[in-house]
């Protein structure tokens, strides 16, 4: 999701699967995204997901790479690299808020926190939700954004 939020740029935001997409939007509009809010995002470190997941969409890589390993692992992460939140996350600079739950069966804490390690931005952080699942903090997440984003002028006081 791309927002207006004044200051020269709009937020990125999104959960699991709109996750890594909102790490692409950090990227691919760097110029124009004052902030990006990537929550529990899947599509980072595919290979480390493929290899330690047993929930979620990884499974059909893991499924295809069983049958076609011989010949094919590199190829396959070669092509997701392409995807990969984690490569988007190297070159995206606006401010950003990661949130991981460290009990995740979708996303991997470690794929997170890959993505989060290697983001090029200086002002980032992450909330960590040391019970969470794949949905993170629930209801005590968006007011963690909220607060997040007021602090950085995005949001509307109330």
């Amino acid at each position: 999701m791309v927002a207006g939020a004044g200051q020269g740029g709009g937020l990125v935001a999104g959960a699991g699967q709109g996750g890594g997409p909102a790490l692409a939007g950090a990227r691919l509009a760097r110029d124009r995204v004052a902030a990006a809010v990537p929550d529990v995002p899947v599509l980072c470190h595919f290979r480390r997901a493929a290899e330690t997941c047993d929930d979620g969409p990884y499974q059909e890589i893991a499924a295809y790479l069983r049958r076609y390993s011989r010949h094919r692992v590199e190829p396959a992460f070669a092509a997701l690299a392409h995807f990969d939140g984690v490569h988007f996350a190297r070159r995206a600079t606006a401010p950003t808020l990661f949130s991981v739950g460290l009990r995740d069966p979708v996303c991997p804490p470690s794929t997170v926190c890959a993505a989060f390690n290697r983001y090029a931005g200086e002002e980032s952080g992450v909330t960590v939700w040391p019970f969470g699942d794949h949905g993170g903090g629930y209801g005590s997440n968006p007011p963690v954004r909220l607060s997040w984003l007021r602090e950085r002028g995005l949001a509307p006081e109330l």
